[in-house]
């Protein structure tokens, strides 16, 4: 599976939703995307980073925008954060990898000397024509959203 690059077409992909439908990039031909992948469902940092879209969501739909929150947590988990915290965004419960993989965002990570696989967190803007037009690698979460929103603003 070849990985995405600033200003080529995003490779099509079919992920499960939080509510356990599906959704297909081709779907959303027509909208700016923003997918943000982050490691764990409720986690201080993850849900901080949640509620930041959560907060700007309107501004971003005037902008023409869906987001999509992305880790290998199951729908259940998803379900179940996405309703604690009043997200009015979709999560895609990436379980088997294979979005993460096609966004290249596993890396090794380390915890109190620990060596493991984990998401690395990240985001990606995907214009309306479905091509990648930006990326955040190594995401710190404070002012994050709003810096992806006036990127958004800009385009």
């Amino acid at each position: 599976m070849s990985k995405v690059k600033i200003g080529k077409k995003i490779p099509a992909f079919t992920s499960t939703l939080d509510d356990g439908s599906e959704i297909k990039s081709t779907d959303l031909i027509g909208k700016n995307i923003v997918i943000y992948f982050y490691p764990k469902d409720s986690t201080p940092g993850c849900t901080k980073e949640g509620e930041d879209f959560r907060d700007l969501y309107k501004k971003f739909t005037q902008c023409n925008a869906v987001i999509f929150g992305v880790s290998r947590d199951s729908v259940a988990s998803h379900e179940k954060f996405k309703t604690k915290y009043n997200f009015p965004f979709h999560l895609i419960s990436d379980e088997s990898e294979s979005l993460c993989k096609l966004f290249d965002v596993i890396k090794e990570k380390n915890m109190y000397g620990r060596k493991y696989m984990g998401i690395e967190r990240s985001t990606f803007l995907i214009n309306d024509e479905g091509i990648l037009v930006e990326e955040w690698r190594k995401v710190k979460v404070k002012g994050h959203a709003q810096a992806v929103l006036d990127t958004l603003d800009k385009n």
